[in-house]
């Protein structure tokens, strides 16, 4: 067998072995938690919340996101919503140097009748941002990019309880 032929073989071998690997090996991408109920409608949440947009979109790639509780199976309901900055760290002169960030979400889940489906919860995230006036535009950025992040995470559990209620 020539060099080049027996190059060939050999990547060949080498391709299908790791694909045997990945196969074998159980890996999976992660997805969104099975939801057990066909519809749900979003109650108490400020007009143009970031974050009833982003629920809503998630929940809408597994049930029907309706507008009215009347009809819908589940009924989530954001009791709270808010976003906080506060200072942590100041200089001698009175400069900021670092801020906190926190996203807090209080929440239920109950049935157009009144059956509690998940009881009141709270979801609390935080995260320290440091800061210079000199890079303040992009300190903003990074600011919306942190909230944007701990959003995220809590779509993910509320996503996550949500998978545990049954109808």
């Amino acid at each position: 067998m020539r060099r080049p032929e027996r190059r060939a073989l050999l990547a060949a071998l080498a391709a299908s072995a790791g694909a045997a690997l990945l196969t074998g090996c159980g890996f999976e991408l992660r997805r969104p938690p099975r939801l057990a109920f066909g519809s749900i409608a979003l109650t108490g949440f400020a007009a143009r919340s970031p974050l009833a947009l982003a629920l809503r979109k998630e929940l809408a790639l597994q049930v029907k996101v309706l507008e009215g509780p009347d009809k819908a199976d589940v009924v989530l309901q954001a009791v709270e919503d808010l976003r906080d900055k506060s200072v942590v760290a100041t200089t001698a002169a009175a400069q900021v140097r670092e801020f906190t960030l926190r996203l807090r979400f209080t929440f239920r889940a109950h049935t157009p009748a009144g059956r509690e489906l998940i009881p009141r919860a709270e979801l609390l995230l935080t995260r320290d941002l440091s800061y210079t006036e000199l890079f303040a535009l992009a300190k903003e950025q990074e600011e919306a990019d942190l909230y944007r992040e701990m959003q995220s995470d809590v779509v993910a559990q509320v996503l996550r309880r949500l998978a545990a209620v049954h109808v």
